[in-house]
């Protein structure tokens, strides 16, 4: 049975996500994004959507969906991809995937978005170091950062941390702390070190809590800053 306070245009992208793109998303991943997006309609806060490291662009369609859900038709997406897949791992990486694993071109996220008829991020190919010091908005609300390793996740959050508005989030994926969620994936452990070294310890992320292995880690900067 459909819960009925979902639009329906959302619940059948979301049956057909985790059905086809199972890969990137999941039946925790998916209300936690959009309990971000409809935030920024509740708390009235300004900037652009980003997401770095974006694969196919399953998630920032479902960001995109939720968006126009809410009324917020007109606030943009960027998303940034190396679209040559990983890179080579650091040190502080686990020998888990080869590089150029999850390769992606940016005609599939064009293709995707065209076929739910919504309209497409603004694409930026490319190495995170490469792009994102240029690239970014000036002004973000919520950024999704789904890197991976290390060095990727220590740039995203070099990069991205200034531009937080006031009031606004990140959420890193694959940020497992096994301390306050001992049931979430820890695969990619330089994450979670990445973002040590950047904030200090104890960390100021939140763990976010599903039903299986979800490991996330949000971090938000005071509305009053």
């Amino acid at each position: 049975m459909r819960d009925q306070a979902t639009p329906p245009v959302l619940n059948e992208l979301s049956d057909w996500l985790l059905e086809h793109h199972s890969d990137t998303v999941d039946a925790d991943r998916l209300p936690a994004i959009r309990t971000e997006i409809e935030r920024l309609v509740v708390d009235k806060i300004p900037g652009a959507v980003v997401e770095l490291g974006c694969f196919k662009g399953a998630m920032a369609l479902w960001m995109r969906a939720v968006l126009d859900a809410t009324g917020q038709q007109q606030r943009p997406i960027h998303v940034y991809d190396s679209f040559q897949g990983l890179p080579e791992r650091g040190e502080k990486d686990p020998e888990l995937f080869a590089a150029g694993f999850l390769r992606a071109e940016p005609e599939e996220i064009l293709a995707l978005h065209d076929r739910w008829g919504c309209t497409p991020p603004t694409i930026h190919p490319g190495w995170f170091a490469d792009t994102l010091p240029e690239r970014l908005p000036a002004e973000i609300a919520f950024a999704y950062l789904d890197g991976d390793y290390y060095d990727s996740i220590r740039t995203c959050l070099d990069t991205c941390v200034p531009r937080l508005v006031p009031g606004g989030a990140l959420i890193v994926d694959d940020y497992a702390d096994l301390q306050a969620n001992p049931k979430a994936w820890d695969g990619l452990p330089g994450v979670k070190a990445a973002c040590e070294d950047f904030f200090g310890t104890p960390s100021p992320l939140d763990v976010l809590f599903g039903d299986g292995d979800l490991a996330f880690g949000r971090y938000a900067i005071p509305s009053g800053r």
